[in-house]
């Protein structure tokens, strides 16, 4: 696979999403947990999907619960939360796993396009971002301890290039 538009994934709800769909969009894609220290982070995340949509961008949330069982709920249980406590109106996709075999293959993908710290592709807690670009390659990867107002200039110059 060359791009993130060649990867399909199920949503929150069940259904098979080709993410080829959102060919020509500026993407955020996390992995996200309920409970989990950097929760509120949702807050900044609804906040940049609001501010940037109309501009060709979009938030796309990855549960995982792979990093201290932060994200025990079902499906049905982790959309409700998410939309009670933070009006969450951006994709929100079924639980995956980020590491190890079992790891959905846009996973595998996007850590092997941009390595986090000393080269390591492992995902490390909740909350990592990727940046990506609206050819589908991956502009960036951030750490959880990257607020999502913080990476406002990397969007804005990303959805400047159209």
């Amino acid at each position: 696979m060359t791009t993130l538009h060649e990867f399909s994934a199920r949503d929150i709800e069940g259904i098979d999403i080709d993410l080829a769909q959102f060919r020509g969009q500026v993407l955020l894609v996390v992995n996200v947990a309920s409970e989990c220290g950097f929760t509120p982070q949702y807050e900044g995340l609804e906040q940049l999907q609001r501010t940037y949509r109309d501009r060709g961008f979009a938030v796309l949330g990855f549960p995982c619960d792979q990093f201290g069982h932060q994200e025990p709920g079902s499906e049905a249980e982790i959309a409700a939360f998410c939309r009670t406590k933070f009006d969450v109106d951006f994709p929100l996709f079924s639980k995956v796993d980020v590491n190890g075999e079992a790891a959905h293959p846009l996973w595998k993908w996007l850590k092997a396009q941009k390595p986090g710290m000393f080269g390591t592709e492992r995902i490390k807690w909740n909350f990592t971002k990727f940046l990506v670009g609206r050819d589908g390659e991956v502009i960036a990867r951030y750490a959880p301890t990257a607020r999502p107002a913080e990476l406002s200039r990397d969007i804005e110059a990303a959805l400047g290039s159209a």
